[in-house]
């Protein structure tokens, strides 16, 4: 019989995955929780959520990750899941102008209706489609340049720079946080302590408790 291992986590912190229909969003999540392809997969109505643990620089991080539709109809619904998140993936597909023209509409709302400090990677998905490429890379990298975004090309299919994504998303927060840009303390940061960082925070506190306790004055 298997054991679970439970692992204590230091942050949690809240991530979009956002673009146009047929970027391949939910299959960009599947594989990155499930480490595999997603062969059978419709269009997501409304939001889809998955969660992952992984280790950024010794840190233990889970990703609570909401994938929402990229048709305009479910627009009303999915703007709602953007308040306090911390970080996004948005994306686009490589073979599709459309959706990489789409980008800055995107790249509003996240703006608008996410925490202020939201951290946000580009990711140009499907690069293992490179011979019906609609968007060079140079092009993508100097909007997101522009836009002061990270960049990668993914892809879902081989799973290429997938986790990669994730994890450089949550670093970039890791480092905002070490930084005091970001505190984790604030309402709507998309950003929680974990296990492991409460109980580090509460220890010192309740010896101090007791040590005025103690004091009798």
């Amino acid at each position: 019989m298997g054991t679970h291992v439970f692992l204590l986590t230091d942050f949690l912190f809240k991530f979009l995955v956002i673009g146009n229909a047929g970027t391949g969003k939910s299959c960009l999540l599947h594989q990155f929780i499930e480490k595999e392809f997603k062969e059978d997969s419709n269009h997501t109505i409304g939001v889809e959520f998955g969660s992952k643990i992984i280790n950024v620089g010794g840190k233990h991080v889970k990703l609570q990750i909401w994938d929402t539709a990229g048709q305009e109809r479910f627009r009303s619904v999915t703007r709602s899941y953007y308040r306090g998140a911390a970080g996004a993936l948005l994306v686009y597909d490589i073979t599709s102008r459309e959706t990489y023209n789409a980008l800055t509409n995107w790249l509003t709302d996240a703006r608008m209706l996410a925490s202020q400090n939201i951290v946000i990677i580009l990711c140009g998905n499907k690069k293992d489609l490179d011979a019906d490429r609609e968007v060079t890379f140079l092009e993508a990298s100097r909007f997101a340049q522009e836009n002061e975004l990270m960049f990668l090309e993914t892809s879902a299919l081989t799973g290429e720079n997938v986790e990669e994504a994730f994890v450089q998303c949550a670093r970039k927060i890791l480092n905002k946080i070490e930084s005091g840009e970001l505190d984790p303390e604030r309402m709507g940061s998309g950003i929680q302590y974990g296990d492991a960082a409460l109980r580090h925070l509460r220890s010192p506190r309740r010896a101090q408790a007791q040590s005025v306790q103690e004091c009798g004055c």
